[in-house]
C-alpha cells in the first residue's frame, strides 16, 4: 500500500488505463486507502496506480468478468464472472481461444487485492498452500433462471436473465446506513420487445464473509459448484434494458444505489440510462408486473435531484463501463475507449473522470 490516502479532493480529475488488447472495460474499484483503481477487462482484471502506471494484473479469464466493487474492511475486489455459450460466451472462447466446459456457470469472484503485486498472475493457479488470488463463489440461483425456460412467456432464459453483470457493496435495503454490508449483484437481463415478463432488474445480495468461507479457486475447464443460494432477492422495474444492470454502486451521500445500463428498445417506457433505488426504503412485497401474479420483494425509486424522474431515471450518459461514489457527492464514471492499432488489432481503454453531483444541472452531474 502507498502511503497516502487518497480522497475527492486529491484525486485525479482524470485517469487513463493504459490500452489492453481485450474486451471492452466492464467496471472499475477504487482503493483509496491504498491509492490503487482496478479495471475489469472482460478478461483480465488490470491493478494501477493513481496515475495509470500499471501495478499487477490478473489473467487466464476464460469468461466474461464484469462490474467490480472494492470492499475496504477486507481488502478484496469481488466481482461477477460468467461461464456461458450465448454469443458473448462464444465471442470470448473464440478470442482467447481458451478451453472451457460444456456447462453454463455463474460466480461472484473474490480477489485478494495485496496479492496482486506483478502482471499476469494466472487466475486459476494456487500456491503449495492451496491458496489462490482468485476465488470464486457459485450462484445456483442465477444457474437456475438462465437454463429453464420462464413460466410466464414459455421463453428461454426466466425473467430473460442472460446471467449476471453489475455488482456493489453496500447496506441492505432499508436497513441503516451503518449497517453490515452485503454484497449486490444484478442480472443481466437479454434484449427482448416481444415479451413482457422481462421487465425488472433482478437483483441479488450475498455475505461477502460467506463469499470468502464458501469460494474456492476456479478451475474454468472443469468449474466447481462451491455456493450457496441468494440471501435475497429484489426486482426493481425500469422496462426491459439491453443485457440488464451493467453497473451498479451504492453511494453513501445520496443513500441510493446508481443502476447503470445500456438503454432498452420497448417504445412504451423511456429507456434511461442511468437509474436510482432509493436505499432508505424497504422493499415491499408486491405483485410483479407482466409476471401473471408472481409477487415479490420490490424496490423503490429514487429522485436524488430534481433532474432525476419519478421512475427514477435521467440521461446521464456514463456509469454503464464503470462508476465509483466517495460518498461525499464526487463520483468516478468510467469513458469508454478503442483503437485501432497498426496490425488492425484493436485495443481498449478506461478513462476515469471525476465528477459531482449538480442537483441545477439537467444532467445530474457535472465533470469537476
Amino acid at each position: 500500500m502507498s502511503n497516502q490516502t487518497y480522497t475527492s479532493t486529491t484525486f485525479p480529475r482524470r485517469i487513463h488505463s493504459g490500452y489492453h488488447p481485450e474486451g471492452h472495460v466492464q467496471g472499475i474499484a477504487i482503493d483509496e486507502a491504498g491509492g490503487f483503481i482496478y479495471f475489469s477487462f472482460t478478461t483480465i482484471l488490470l491493478k494501477t496506480d493513481l496515475a495509470g502506471n500499471p501495478v499487477g494484473s490478473v489473467c487466464n479469464i476464460v469468461g466474461h468478468l464484469g462490474c467490480i466493487t472494492f470492499d475496504p474492511d477486507r481488502r478484496r475486489v469481488y466481482g461477477s464472472l460468467e461461464l456461458k455459450h450465448d454469443a458473448i460466451g462464444r465471442g470470448i472462447v473464440s478470442r482467447t481461444g481458451k478451453e472451457l466446459a460444456e456447462e453454463d456457470a455463474f460466480y461472484l469472484v473474490s480477489f485478494d487485492c495485496d496479492a496482486i503485486t506483478s502482471m499476469n498472475m494466472d487466475a486459476e493457479i494456487t500456491d503449495a498452500d492451496g491458496r489462490s488470488v482468485m476465488t470464486a463463489l457459485y450462484l445456483p440461483d442465477v444457474v437456475k433462471d438462465y437454463s429453464e425456460t420462464d413460466e410466464v412467456s414459455g421463453k428461454p432464459h426466466r425473467y430473460g436473465c442472460s446471467g449476471i453483470d453489475g455488482t456493489a457493496y453496500g447496506p441492505v435495503f432499508g436497513a441503516a446506513p451503518d449497517s453490515e454490508k452485503k454484497i449486490t449483484v444484478c442480472y443481466g437481463v437479454y434484449s427482448d420487445v416481444e415479451r413482457e415478463d422481462n421487465d425488472h432488474q433482478v437483483i441479488l445480495q450475498y455475505d461477502p464473509a460467506m463469499i470468502d468461507e464458501l469460494g474456492k479457486p476456479l478451475t474454468q475447464a472443469a468449474p466447481h459448484h462451491n455456493g450457496y443460494p441468494c440471501e435475497a432477492r429484489y426486482f426493481f422495474h425500469t422496462g426491459n434494458t439491453t443485457y440488464g444492470v451493467q453497473n451498479l454502486e451504492y453511494d453513501p451521500f445520496t443513500r441510493t444505489y446508481l443502476v447503470a445500463v445500456y438503454t432498452g428498445k420497448k417504445e412504451s417506457f423511456t429507456n434511461y440510462p442511468l437509474f436510482f433505488i432509493d436505499a432508505a426504503i424497504a422493499p415491499v412485497e408486491s405483485e410483479l408486473m407482466g409476471r401473471d401474479g408472481e409477487r415479490g420483494l420490490l424496490l423503490a425509486a429514487a429522485r436524488p435531484t430534481p433532474a432525476v424522474s419519478e421512475t427514477g431515471g435521467c440521461w446521464f450518459g456514463l456509469g454503464q463501463t464503470g462508476v465509483y461514489a466517495f460518498g461525499n457527492g464526487t463520483y468516478a464514471f468510467s469513458q469508454h475507449m478503442n483503437r485501432v492499432e497498426e496490425g488492425g488489432k484493436r485495443t481498449q481503454a478506461s478513462e476515469v473522470i471525476l465528477y459531482r453531483a449538480d442537483p441545477a444541472s439537467n444532467s445530474v452531474f457535472t465533470e469537476v
